[in-house]
């Protein structure tokens, strides 16, 4: 896969989501962290079924992302390493793709989602959002705007579509590419 100019700018964002303690490094603790904030936000018990299925979700995305992109075995991923994964087709195809954030975004809805409708309200996106990956609320609820229907609802396909487009769109105008806001 080749890393665009664009694309640089977008994996630089994504890993900075990841990163939840700013230490310039992606490891297992963060996922776990950012998991905890998130099943917290929701007011789930940490053995509540949905919160463990999340957080092995989590964990099962940490494992698959560690396995490939950290040569030396450290236990944390530097940003070149994140973006080198991505040259190396970490998700080269939308099948690649379907297979690791598919049952993620199952699990983010299973607890965002509260009334169980498959779609979420601006409310329910700004929690999810801030909590797991620390998007402010503002740029939470721009791109809710941006991809709810005409209700304000976002639909997990949307949700999905934007986030594929977040990965392959090389169009800067492109709804997906606003899933975390600025890109600065």
């Amino acid at each position: 896969m080749e890393i665009t100019a664009f694309l640089n700018r977008k994996l630089a964002r994504r890993f900075r989501t990841y990163d939840s303690d700013g230490d310039g490094f992606i490891a297992r603790e963060d996922f776990t962290t950012a998991g905890a904030r998130t099943t917290k936000a929701f007011g789930l018990a940490d053995d509540d079924p949905k919160a463990v299925r999340f957080q092995h979700t989590l964990i099962g995305l940490w494992e698959q992302l560690h396995s490939v992109t950290d040569p030396d075995h450290r236990g944390r991923i530097s940003l070149d390493e994140y973006k080198k994964a991505f040259a190396n087709g970490l998700l080269e195809t939308p099948e690649s793709f379907d297979a690791g954030y598919i049952p993620f975004l199952d699990a983010v809805m299973s607890i965002a989602d509260e009334d169980n409708d498959g779609k979420l309200t601006v409310e329910e996106h700004v929690k999810w959002t801030g909590a797991l990956m620390e998007l402010s609320e503002a740029d939470a609820r721009g791109i809710h705007d941006l991809l709810s229907d005409e209700d304000g609802l976002l639909s997990t396909q949307a949700l999905l579509e934007a986030i594929r487009e977040f990965y392959f769109s090389e169009d800067p105008a492109a709804a997906g590419n606003w899933l975390l806001g600025s890109l600065d």
